[in-house]
């Protein structure tokens, strides 16, 4: 899984793009995967990415896959790496913890950054420090209005 996760990510990035996360499913039938860019993804971007990772999967013997699926983020994307966190710092985010933290494992609030090796997240005004290593899942939860 690390070497595929690898091979896309470099494959992903020379074409310009950012690796958000990948998903495989269907018994590893079915591979999914997230891009990005900072002026954001439309549809010419998928397939431009889906054709040169159709060919490099071709290339590579070893990979049994029947589908590939190349897709954005959306609003909710994961934030998964440092640089996710400190890229969104003063958005709105939603953040689940392994262990709980003040009685809690749940916190939705504004990022504020990474120091420490801790996210900063401010939630009612509290500024929550939280252990990368504790976060379960992150991700953006932007309001609509």
């Amino acid at each position: 899984m690390q070497d595929l996760y690898s091979l896309l990510e470099k494959s992903v990035s020379q074409l310009g793009y950012e690796l958000v996360d990948v998903e495989i499913s269907n018994r590893g039938k079915l591979i999914r995967l997230f891009i990005d860019k900072p002026e954001g993804i439309n549809i010419d971007d998928c397939v431009l990415v889906s054709n040169q990772l159709g060919n490099v999967l071709a290339v590579e013997n070893d990979i049994d896959y029947d589908r590939l699926e190349v897709s954005s983020p959306g609003l909710d994307r994961v934030l998964k790496k440092d640089a996710d966190f400190i890229r969104f710092t003063g958005e709105r985010a939603q953040v689940k913890l392994r262990i709980p933290v003040d009685n809690r494992k749940n916190f939705i609030g504004i990022l504020q950054g990474i120091e420490q090796d801790n996210l900063l997240i401010e939630q009612e005004g509290v500024l929550h420090r939280l252990a990368l290593s504790n976060i379960d899942k992150a991700r953006l939860a932007p309001e609509f209005k």
